[in-house]
């Protein structure tokens, strides 16, 4: 069994290395990887439901990676996924229950995490010191603590992380990209994110059994321990602090994400405020459904975030979206595929674009960077600029104050009480390494 253990101090050497990885203004980490010992890279999935049922059938499919093993809480979801990948494969994977199986097999090249938020950051961080890749799907972190350890466990360990925001490596957001920094909008001064849909959410239901085939206990994980509740389990969980972070780390962490890549921000907010409130009471959920958040940054930029989860109608034409701000015109972005820039006073329209939403690519981008002839679009640092936001503005929204953060030292200057919420008690044994 591979615990979460305390990884050996460093030397002065790589204490130095870590030291300055930390600092996110530094530049991004370059992984040193090493290639895999034959032509495919071996690979696994944890969690087959959900986002895992967008990788396990890609990977069977392709001649350069294997599926070796498949890992999943429930039985009966695991039967499913593992049936389907030895239809493509042509042998089933090894069915794995306690991830902490797949960190012990050597063989095992590069994990991807498809688990409920409260498991990315423990189960990344116990795969990356066991010397595994790691394809974390998003918000990388269920606590702004997680994202911190994250940058520094991928610089102590070298290995890859590649954050699930695909739009990453779309050619759509890379042609945005180049429009924006080559001045088409002048320069970029302020961005929106915004995430407008309608949820529906089930009414309070009592404690159930544990289903069978299910390890209640092994899902529950570092969350506290509590009865069964089917609300809290497949499909519903993301409404629960526990074990999601709502709408703004589900959809919200995708759109703060392409906000960040186009308002051209490298660093940490220094000031956050948000607002929300329950607008359509019926149902059970822990966070609201509608919420505005606005960052300030060091350099006078201010990224905007607009949820409305109670709405029946997008904006401007999308339900996820961005804007980008600048002093000649602006863009409008969806990570749907698209975006067109409008310049002057009339509206006239600029260059526009309509293309793919990155996931192959951003697939493909990993285990190239795996392999060790690319660089991840969306590493660590990448992610926790990011995820930094979805917590801050979480936290801003539940102490309902501003929060003057100190990006050099990571917490909210004088709040004691905002800091506790950056991370979280984690029921034994799940507890994070303590030395990163």
């Amino acid at each position: 069994m591979h615990p979460l253990v305390n990884p050996p101090r460093p030397d002065r050497r790589t204490f130095l290395r870590q030291a300055a990885a930390t600092g996110l203004s530094l530049s991004p980490f370059i992984g040193s990887t090493r290639a895999a010992p034959s032509d495919r890279l071996v690979c696994a999935v944890i969690g087959v439901r959900g986002r895992g049922r967008s990788f396990y059938p890609a990977l069977a499919s392709r001649k350069d990676t294997t599926v070796a093993a498949l890992c999943d809480v429930d039985a009966n979801v695991l039967a499913t996924a593992l049936a389907a990948v030895e239809k493509v494969q042509g042998r089933a994977p090894k069915p794995v229950e306690d991830f902490r199986r797949l960190l012990d097999d050597k063989s095992i090249d590069a994990v991807f995490v498809c688990t409920p938020h409260h498991w990315h950051g423990p189960i990344a961080l116990a795969a990356l010191q066991a010397g595994k890749h790691v394809y974390l799907e998003k918000p990388a972190s269920h606590v702004y603590r997680e994202g911190a350890l994250l940058v520094r466990a991928t610089a102590r360990y070298r290995k890859v992380l590649q954050h699930g925001t695909q739009m990453r490596s779309s050619e759509v957001t890379a042609r945005a990209r180049d429009l924006l920094r080559s001045g088409v909008i002048g320069e970029v001064k302020m961005a929106k994110a915004w995430n407008v849909q309608r949820h529906s959410h089930r009414k309070p239901v009592p404690d159930h059994p544990v289903p069978k085939g299910v390890n209640y206990d092994l899902w529950l994980g570092p969350a506290p321990k509590r009865p069964f509740n089917p609300n809290r389990f497949h499909g519903n969980w993301q409404w629960y602090r526990d074990y999601g972070n709502g709408d703004i780390g589900n959809d919200g962490a995708h759109d703060i994400d392409m906000a960040c890549m186009g308002l051209g921000v490298d660093r940490l907010p220094v000031r956050i405020t948000a607002h929300g409130s329950r607008i359509a009471l019926e149902g059970e959920r822990e966070y609201p459904d509608n919420m505005m958040v606005a960052y300030q940054f060091d350099n006078d930029k201010v990224l905007l975030y607009e949820d409305r989860g109670f709405a029946p109608y997008g904006m401007d034409g999308v339900d996820s979206g961005n804007a980008f701000y600048g002093t000649k015109g602006y863009m409008s972005f969806s990570r749907r595929g698209y975006f067109q820039v409008y310049l002057d006073r009339k509206g006239t329209k600029g260059p526009g674009m309509k293309g793919d939403t990155g996931n192959e690519r951003h697939l493909q981008n990993f285990l190239d960077a795996v392999r060790g002839s690319a660089r991840p679009n969306a590493d660590a640092r990448t992610a926790h600029l990011s995820c930094a936001l979805v917590h801050l503005g979480e936290v801003a929204y539940r102490v309902g104050r501003v929060l003057n953060f100190d990006p050099k030292t990571e917490m909210v200057r004088d709040d004691k009480e905002a800091n506790a919420m950056l991370t979280k008690e984690y029921r034994k044994p799940w507890e994070l390494p303590r030395d990163l």
